[in-house]
Order: C-alpha cells, then structure tokens, then sequence
C-alpha cells in the first residue's frame, strides 16, 4: 500500500497550520495516525491508527480549513435563491 495519498495530505495541513507541525506515522500494520511535533519533547498522538482512505479523510478534516472562494456568479445565484423563498 502506498503512503503518498496520507503524506500529501499531512503536507496539506501543515501548509493551513502556520504555526504547528504534524507528522504522520505508519505502523506495521499499514496503518496511519497522526502527531504533533512539539519542539524537543516527545510527538503528541492525535489520532488513532486509520487505514489509508480514512486517515486522508480524517487529515482533510482536521485543522484549520482553507476558505473557499466564491464568484461574483456564486454572489448572484445565492441572492436569487434567497428571492424565491
């Protein structure tokens, strides 16, 4: 099983947290979990070990989240939606 999907995804987060850093640990089991680096001291286990698809998932969710840009069409078709109700 590859681990790239689970990397990219850790890399993700730590480009939406500015200040903390996360890691990913793969057990023996092909599971994935998620830590906190915390300068010198031991790394805190954030999650519990997840397979592959569950752990991007959780990943994705974790965290601060990027904010969706929205159009000035987007603007537009909310405001006619509101209307019609």
């Amino acid at each position: 099983m590859r681990s790239t999907r689970a990397t990219a995804a850790v890399e993700r987060l730590n480009a939406r947290s500015t200040n903390l850093r996360y890691s990913i640990v793969r057990t023996a089991d092909e599971l994935f979990y998620l830590t906190q680096n915390v300068g010198m001291a031991a790394p805190i286990r954030l999650s519990e070990a997840f397979a592959l698809d569950d752990f991007v998932r959780f990943v994705n969710a974790y965290g601060p989240q990027k904010p969706r840009r929205i159009s000035k069409l987007d603007v537009a078709f909310e405001k006619q939606l509101q209307k019609k109700k």
